[in-house]
């Protein structure tokens, strides 16, 4: 039996079934491998065409929630392990607070190679905060503005949530010379896998909050110490965000006296476990707001355990081009690093180099990481950078690191720490 040859049409549909489906074969597996110039040159811009900022943002942690991640042929750097307060971190570089602020998704984005997660931040009571819209992309600046104003589904909710994670710290491994197939090699010395999903590898920082009708500031934050020291390796006490009126007046010398009393007297008497308690501050602080908290924090009675430098600033460049330049609200990304840069130097230098700081802000490259670290840093936390470079921009900036250190004769995070700041 014979076949009809196909015409010049029929073959053409053929052959361009077979271009597409290739495409599309090839853009499926870059996906999942995480190929870092498809998702910075071709995935990421086309979600942000098709998505708004905060509908992006909610995708982002569903997926990370549900493992919906690539899959990053991560490299086990020993350079990037560290210890700070007493935590051994299997990478300095973390995520930082304002991506997952419930608690959803802290496995599923330790698995893209951060060595920490900081949730948050969460206020006692749950609020909706402030009106969308609230999130707005500045894509020519690589830049984003929010004015979420600490959107939180509150204490009990979020504690919840991390309780049932720490129970599933525990369960049957599964070892690598077994054939789980094959029921013969299950023993009552080995038993059977059940199935108990662990917790990756990796810390756990919680960001508080306090509620925006909250009179007694102070107590939000006591509040949460309280509830969440049980579940977070270090609690971090935010006063810097600009979207919460009066917030960051609390940096003031006077108020943060009376603040770093009651939340440490709090921590110090706590009957279990005691975490780290690190204070996030604003990267629009004047040389005198720097001296002085530098001086609160330096005394005794209210010297926390960390800084983390910095959050959004209000300030706004002249070398912003996007049009949502003029929004309301805390500007992140590239426009930021200078600022979160000089102040991470300053409060280093003001601080002797005695009290461990977190470097956040604007950070998309290793070198951005090294400048940070350079100047004061002992971890470094990313974030915008996510919303350009999508998860492979985790591993970018951890291999270009090593990288860095390893030219300047570096083992390790820590001896880089503060190299370019005269004490």
């Amino acid at each position: 039996m014979h076949r009809r040859p196909l015409d010049t049409g029929s073959r053409l549909v053929s052959a361009v079934k077979v271009i597409v489906g290739g495409h599309i074969v090839a853009a499926g597996l870059a996906t999942y491998w995480g190929q870092d110039g498809w998702y910075r040159k071709y995935l990421m811009p086309a979600l942000r065409c098709v998505t708004d900022g905060e509908t992006a943002h909610v995708l982002a942690v569903k997926a990370a929630k549900h493992g919906l991640m690539p899959r990053l042929k991560l490299l086990d750097h020993p350079e990037m392990k560290t210890q700070v307060w007493g935590l051994s971190f299997p990478s300095a570089i973390g995520l930082a607070a304002g991506f997952d602020k419930n608690g959803e998704a802290v496995d599923g984005l330790l698995k893209l190679g951060f060595g920490f997660v900081e949730v948050g931040s969460v206020t006692p009571q749950s609020q909706d905060g402030n009106p969308k819209p609230r999130v707005f992309r500045l894509s020519e600046d690589k830049a984003v503005i929010n004015r979420y104003g600490f959107n939180s589904e509150g204490h009990e909710a979020v504690l919840k949530r991390l309780k049932e994670r720490e129970k599933d710290k525990f369960g049957p491994e599964i070892p690598d010379d077994r054939n789980l197939l094959n029921e013969n090699l299950w023993s009552p010395d080995r038993p059977k896998f059940q199935g108990v999903a662990h917790k990756a590898n990796g810390l756990l920082g919680v960001n508080l909050g306090k509620n925006k009708t909250t009179v007694d500031a102070a107590g939000d934050y006591v509040v949460g110490v309280k509830n969440f020291a049980s579940v977070a390796d270090y609690l971090v006490i935010n006063i810097s965000s600009p979207n919460t009126p009066g917030l960051r007046a609390l940096q003031n010398k006077k108020e943060l006296e009376q603040l770093l009393e009651k939340v440490l007297k709090a921590r110090n008497e706590l009957p279990g476990k005691r975490p780290p308690l690190l204070l996030k501050l604003s990267p629009d602080l004047s040389p005198e707001d720097k001296v002085d908290i530098a001086a609160v924090i330096s005394q005794p009675k209210f010297r926390v355990d960390g800084l983390i430098i910095s959050n959004t600033t209000v300030s706004r460049p002249s070398s912003l081009k996007s049009g949502s330049k003029g929004e309301t609200g805390g500007l992140s990304g590239e426009p930021l690093r200078a600022l979160a840069l000089s102040t991470t130097r300053d409060m280093y230098r003001l601080t002797q180099g005695k009290v461990p700081i977190i470097g956040v802000g604007g950070i998309s490259s290793g070198q951005d990481a090294y400048s940070m670290i350079r100047s004061g840093a002992s971890l470094v936390q990313i974030y915008t950078v996510l919303v350009y470079e999508g998860p492979p921009s985790v591993k970018k900036i951890s291999d270009e690191l090593v990288q860095l250190l390893r030219k300047d004769g570096f083992r390790s995070i820590s001896e880089a720490v503060g190299i370019d700041v005269k004490l």
